[in-house]
């Protein structure tokens, strides 16, 4: 079943959308949910609410690509699950691993002005990403989306652990200055 004939079961409401959904999708959805939560039991429990959330979000929304919107569902819940179950006791270590590499460059903060430059951010940070060439897009995706291991980055394309490693710096850098120009840093 194609992905759009998914979206229009969801939309008429029938239940077997979640079934379709769950075929092809749970693979997936639990790579990302694993290597956010350290527990598997959370993982699944994660993968579950995507399908909830799913359900409860199409429509309105009618995604196009709809591995891309369960992969980001999936990564908001299982990091929402994270932050609930007390962030650093619970996070893998690439989950922590990831987020200390970008934390040099990318500020936080809880304030109200912080959710705006948040959003500024989120729409700067989407914009370097797809104006990167594709090899740099799709390491630093693996990395930072992902949050697969400078390993399993290297054994997907070939390169060694240090060439990942030295790719991620330099588009970290980029992004940096970058984000210096748009005057978000």
């Amino acid at each position: 079943m194609t992905d759009r004939e998914i979206v229009l079961l969801f939309r008429s409401r029938d239940e077997t959308a979640i079934e379709q959904v769950q075929q092809a999708y749970t693979l997936y959805c639990l790579s990302i949910a694993s290597r956010i939560l350290s527990d598997a039991a959370d993982a699944e429990e994660c993968i579950n609410d995507v399908w909830l959330a799913a359900w409860n979000s199409i429509p309105p929304n009618e995604p196009e690509r709809l591995a891309t919107y369960l992969g980001k569902l999936t990564r908001n819940i299982a990091i929402d699950r994270v932050r609930a179950n007390g962030a650093q006791k619970r996070c893998t270590e690439q989950y922590a691993l990831s987020l200390d590499e970008l934390s040099e460059i990318i500020p936080g903060g809880s304030v109200p002005e912080a959710h705006v430059h948040a959003a500024e951010l989120e729409r700067a940070i989407g914009a370097f990403v797809r104006n990167l060439p594709e090899a740099q897009r799709r390491v630093f995706l693996c990395r930072y989306w992902y949050l697969d291991s400078l390993a399993e980055i290297g054994k997907r394309f070939g390169y060694s652990e240090s060439k990942v490693k030295s790719m991620l710096h330099r588009t970290r850098e980029k992004l940096r200055s970058y984000l210096q120009k748009e005057e978000l840093l």
